[in-house]
């Protein structure tokens, strides 16, 4: 019968229509945020970095010890944040740095090695149980009506926060000159050197925001899903697609990516035909829809083409 594969069409039912979007959106600005991140080491080293959901693992966990050692949620939030950004540093001053001048696949082992290190790490010190945990909500899980959706305090206080990180961002690298520093470094760090600016901290720099900033979307997703060593790895997965869905050399695109994706995701879970597809194929038809997209535009819809001179 036609029917057992036919899925709601949107019009049927508009409340779920817009819980969906609202709940899209909320989503992928956690993948937003990790597509950031992404994009701001890619812009400083033109490596992707492997092992940037393991480091915002890694912070929600010390983040959760922190929880449970009876600090207040954001003061736990603030330190995490500061831990997040310290262990980023350090790793680029530590590790990164010195392979920095190499060739690129040595820094993609390298962040690679990074992946299975620092999630051994988190094994070793928080799941020894085995038992996955529960991360509690900076906000709410009380329902907001906005008329046309019920939707969680939580999933609104997601999206304002990436909204707000997003425009920090946005007036840090368009209007101080540490953030001019860090885009002329990015662009061309030879140059930058004989400026005078100081290449070295201004991709530890990259490196500290990108790791705060993917922190902060560990924090926010682990309320949603069980706190684990491997919960921030599908984040990553879209966060990638999102990132090069808006362009590797684009922030603004990542952010934009984010929540395409977001809302790709949410309404092919809802909308597919489930007898037909089910929900373990909405990673792969959000996929397929970005391959679509790069095969028109391959370098992302806000990303810039490279020319070369032959």
């Amino acid at each position: 019968m036609l029917h057992v594969f036919l899925a709601p069409a949107p019009w049927e039912n508009w409340d779920l229509f817009g819980e969906q979007i609202v709940a899209g959106l909320a989503t992928g600005s956690i993948y937003a945020l990790v597509a950031l991140a992404l994009v701001l080491i890619y812009r400083s080293t033109d490596v992707i970095n492997f092992a940037q959901g393991e480091m915002a693992m890694f912070t929600t966990f010390a983040m959760w010890s922190l929880t449970l050692a009876g600090f207040p949620a954001w003061t736990v939030i603030i330190i995490g944040i500061g831990l997040a950004g310290a262990m980023g540093g350090f790793i680029e001053m530590t590790i990164v740095r010195p392979v920095e001048n190499k060739s690129a696949l040595s820094v993609v082992v390298v962040t690679l090695g990074l992946f299975v290190l620092i999630n051994s790490l988190a094994s070793a010190i928080w799941f020894k149980s085995g038992e996955p945990k529960t991360f509690p909500t900076p906000f709410s899980d009380a329902s907001v009506d906005l008329g046309f959706a019920r939707v969680t305090q939580h999933h609104i206080g997601i999206l304002i926060t990436a909204l707000v990180i997003t425009g920090l961002m946005y007036l840090l690298f368009n209007y101080t000159k540490v953030g001019l520093a860090m885009r002329a470094t990015a662009h061309n760090p030879v140059a930058s050197r004989l400026m005078g600016i100081r290449v070295g901290w201004m991709l530890t720099l990259g490196w500290m925001l990108a790791a705060a900033v993917g922190g902060v979307g560990g924090v926010l997703i682990a309320h949603l899903t069980y706190l684990a060593p491997y919960f921030m790895l599908p984040v990553v997965l879209y966060a990638f697609a999102a990132a090069v869905l808006g362009g590797l050399d684009s922030p603004g695109g990542a952010v934009a990516g984010g929540f395409a994706v977001g809302v790709m995701e949410n309404l092919l879970g809802t909308y597919t035909p489930q007898d037909v597809f089910g929900p373990e194929m909405k990673l792969p038809l959000t996929l397929l829809l970005l391959v679509i997209v790069l095969l028109v535009k391959p370098s992302g819809l806000f990303g810039h083409a490279e020319t070369r001179r032959v």
